[in-house]
């Protein structure tokens, strides 16, 4: 998606350690008009896929969530990280290393809220490593749903989460993958 490469480039900032900051429009502060966009190309990408769920991890990823499920008109459920009082013992559990945060969390999503008829949708904002997509991958197992794919909005294809959930035949859809990135510099896969 040229016009999400073009924002992460014009508002994106870079730190040292491989982040990128989008803050300004995706996980802070919200671009409602262009998340809709970009919740409209997901919906495009997987109209054809029989899609009755999506799912996320709480909190960054539940904007394009919703956004995607308004085009697709599909609820929305979102892993909670912490153990909640307002939380069932009847859940599907994952733990799920963070490499932003650097550290682990069990995210929790209530048996009543996925089943096993479920054709199920795994969008996040950003994909590295591939850890929040694997937790969420088991959760949907543990409830003998259908992982039907993950709707990414930043791919970081240098560090390979992504190819390899590929290779292990996950179809995942990055409306942006960031092939290099320097200090300075970013560099988006062609």
């Amino acid at each position: 998606m040229k016009a999400l490469e073009q924002k992460i480039t014009a508002e994106g900032k870079i730190f040292p350690g491989h982040i990128v900051k989008v803050g300004s429009f995706l996980n802070h502060r919200l671009d409602v008009n262009f998340l809709m966009e970009m919740g409209e190309e997901i919906a495009r990408l997987y109209k054809d896929a029989g899609i009755t769920k999506i799912i996320t991890v709480e909190a960054s990823g539940i904007a394009l969530a919703v956004c995607a499920a308004y085009k697709m008109n599909v609820p929305v459920v979102f892993g909670k990280k912490a153990s909640a009082k307002n939380l069932s013992n009847n859940v599907y559990v994952a733990e799920i290393y963070s490499f932003t945060h650097k550290k682990s969390n069990f995210v929790a999503i209530s048996e009543e809220f996925l089943s096993a008829t479920d054709k199920v949708l795994i969008v996040d904002d950003f994909l590295a490593n591939g850890e929040a997509i694997r937790g969420l991958i088991s959760i949907v197992k543990q409830a003998n749903a259908q992982v039907a794919g993950c709707a990414i909005a930043i791919e970081k294809g240098f560090q390979g989460g992504g190819d390899k959930l590929r290779e292990e035949g996950v179809r995942v859809e990055s409306l942006a993958i960031i092939d290099e990135m320097t200090d300075n510099s970013i560099k988006f896969r062609e």
